[in-house]
């Protein structure tokens, strides 16, 4: 396999919130829904979303940006065993834009590998929603998500990038309203 170089100008900033296509990463956190929505806002496409069947959770078409609803597709898994086959065919059969998933269960070393491997052979990226603690090391990245509020705006995110395999990881204030497929940086205070 030949590895193309990065072809743009050196001068031109990565895209920190990009996920790579044919990997599965993690998001951690109060605010991991939120992050789940601007992704699958941002991945053209069909969307699947997996959900243990007794979660009473749900995303509702009228609260999702713009053009979500139109492209996604709720899966009720009965069982962490169901659910995680679900992610894995769903990875596979490709092409889809993002498989999200929502385990209740730490994912196995085995389970997170054979996520991604689905994952490359499909060509699909994934995006687990975990609870604190229950990462899997084969994750790509790994993300802690948490909601930022003030009295004058309820848009504030702070995103970390907690584990890359592939790079760095970094710190990100942002305010996303739900609207579009970009967010605002918002610039740390100068004193």
């Amino acid at each position: 396999m030949k590895i193309q170089p990065d072809r743009r100008p050196a001068d031109t900033p990565r895209d920190p919130f990009a996920l790579a296509s044919t990997r599965v990463h993690e998001a951690a956190g109060p605010g991991r829904r939120a992050f789940a929505l601007f992704q699958a806002a941002r991945h053209p496409g069909p969307l699947v979303w997996v959900l243990p069947a007794h979660q009473h959770q749900r995303p509702l078409p009228a609260g999702l940006p713009q053009g979500v609803a139109d492209r996604l597709l709720l899966i009720e898994a009965r069982s962490e065993t169901d659910l995680l086959w679900s992610v894995e065919e769903c990875l596979r059969a490709g092409p889809l834009g993002l498989v999200l998933a929502e385990p209740e269960k730490p994912l196995s070393l085995t389970a997170g590998r054979r996520l991604q491997l689905a994952a490359e052979a499909g060509r699909t990226p994934g995006l687990m929603l975990i609870r604190e603690g229950q990462g899997s090391t084969a994750a790509e990245t790994r993300w802690a998500c948490d909601p930022i509020s003030a009295p004058w705006d309820s848009t504030g995110h702070q995103w970390r990038l907690i584990k890359n395999k592939k790079g760095t990881t970094g710190l990100w204030t942002v305010h996303w309203d739900g609207t579009s497929t970009t967010c605002h940086m918002v610039s740390e205070a100068v004193q």
